[in-house]
Parts: C-alpha cells; structure tokens; sequence
C-alpha cells in the first residue's frame, strides 16, 4: 500500500550502506530510495527525530554522503531517513543514482 506522506516516488535498490551516529558507525543496506529519503536496513538502534549521517556505496565504487534525520523506525528492521541539507552536487548524484537504480 503506498504512502501518501511520501513527496517522491521511491526506486528500489538494495546497495551497501555504512551511517553514523553519536554512539558509532553501523553497517547497512539501502532497499529504497527516493530524492527525499530511504530506507537503511540495519539492526543499529536509532531514535526518531536522531541525526544521522548515511554513506551509500554505488555500483561505480564510489561512496555517496547524505544527511538526514530519522523519521520511522522498525526496532530489528531498520528506519526511513528523511534527507536534509542536499547540496545541488549530492542533489545530482541522487538522481543518477535514482535513475540507474545505483
């Protein structure tokens, strides 16, 4: 069932991620992504409305940097992160990467 609170349509992937916190860096996995957010699959514990900063690995080998902020969260699953603060460059490599599908 979709989500009518998305703004953008959501492309699936499934790239490696890493993201950080305040407490530590965590290993993850990207499923979808939109030019607004994703979602990370990882076990880390994160608090909604938390800081993070996501690094997505792209098939081309080079790491993309996003931040956002957290705005669900599955405890065990993973949670959807909210983009904030996109540069027109990280704006550009999103959709390139939305576009490939990675």
């Amino acid at each position: 069932m979709p989500d009518e609170r998305r703004r953008n349509q959501r492309q699936k992937v499934l790239l490696e991620a890493r993201w950080e916190s305040l407490s530590r860096r965590h290993e993850a996995r990207v499923d979808d992504v939109s030019l607004s957010g994703c979602f990370v699959n990882t076990y880390g514990p994160v608090a909604v409305g938390e800081e993070i900063e996501l690094q997505i690995l792209r098939r081309s080998g080079e790491w993309l940097a996003l931040n956002g902020f957290v705005a669900t969260y599955q405890h065990g699953v993973g949670f959807g992160l909210a983009f904030t603060e996109l540069t027109e460059e990280s704006r550009n490599q999103l959709q390139d990467l939305i576009a490939s599908g990675g």
